[in-house]
């Protein structure tokens, strides 16, 4: 009897657990070192927990209220809450790993389809709006602007090497705002930078166009001509199973990465729920051609 316990397998998946901890470590601005420091244990020791070493539940009672999350969060049997940017992009990446379709709603632009010079213009963004804050010690310094850009690398160079089926969702009228208003972190910038930056910001729109002529099946995106989710959203789905990830973190014009709680589940029923709203929204969306056509008319109109 004993023997036929032991060989029963966990039902705690430990790579997903080390994923979620190395997440919520790197959200809470916590090094190895730092953590197990707190443990009493050695760095080695973390990095295994962190690569799906079985974990001691003791262990992650201690390990909860020092990354700012619950046991179960952990343990991924409710949901996780994600308060920090970087630690939400960090599960982002980790769950894009393993993913075979990814279907997106990210305001204006999800990032996997931004162009090379993209995340360029977006550090300068960030530290912008982190400059023309009232309280710019609470918002990210440039060492976590900079952490999260890394990460944003990764995903992107993870999905052109891997090239999962994307189904990207975008609200027309988010792009017409983005158009307006340019890659710009605050608003008081010289005129001759915001004109730069509006060109930078059409430059992505007509790669967008782009795309939707190239009729690709791995890449398709629907231009909605209606009003979008407040949050953006991704769902990613893998052979195992699928992961809904909702955030109120915004990487497009004027920038947010300092307020919000952003959310990841694997509850079924959300998944559910997710997936039946982006089959409505996509239904109606202009694709291919005709979504092209209605993007440089849009440029056109506001030259």
């Amino acid at each position: 009897m004993q023997e036929l316990v032991s060989s029963l397998p966990s039902p705690i998946d430990y790579a997903a657990l080390g994923d979620r901890l190395r997440a919520y470590r790197m959200g809470a601005s916590l090094l190895a070192e730092d953590v197990a420091a707190r443990l009493g244990v050695s760095r080695a020791a973390v990095y295994r927990m962190e690569k799906g070493e079985i974990i001691k539940i003791e262990t992650l009672e201690r390990l909860a209220p020092l990354l700012g999350t619950s046991v179960a969060s952990l343990l991924g049997v409710e949901v996780e809450y994600y308060s920090t940017a970087l630690g939400f992009l960090e599960r982002m990446r980790q769950l894009e790993q393993d993913s075979e379709r990814i279907l997106a709603h990210f305001e204006p632009i999800s990032l996997l389809l931004t162009s090379g010079e993209y995340l360029d213009h977006l550090r300068i963004m960030l530290v912008e709006a982190a400059s023309s804050s009232a309280s710019p010690e609470a918002g990210p310094g440039e060492h976590q602007v900079d952490e999260m850009l890394r990460v944003l690398h990764e995903r992107k160079a993870a999905f052109a090497r891997r090239a999962p089926h994307i189904v990207s969702l975008i609200g027309l009228r988010d792009l017409e705002r983005f158009v307006y208003t340019g890659l710009v972190g605050r608003l008081d910038l010289p005129q001759a930078v915001r004109r730069e930056r509006v060109a930078a910001a059409r430059r992505e729109v007509e790669r967008i166009a782009e795309l939707m002529e190239s009729e690709s099946l791995q890449v398709q995106i629907g231009l909605v001509d209606d009003a979008m989710p407040a949050a953006t959203f991704q769902v990613f789905g893998g052979s195992r199973r699928s992961t809904l990830a909702v955030s109120p973190f915004r990487f497009g014009e004027l920038p947010n990465v300092r307020n919000g709680i952003a959310t990841v589940t694997a509850s079924p029923e959300a998944v559910k729920l997710y997936e039946e709203m982006i089959a409505r929204l996509w239904k109606g969306a202009y694709k291919g051609q005709a979504g092209a056509a209605r993007l440089r008319e849009m440029l056109a109109r506001m030259q």
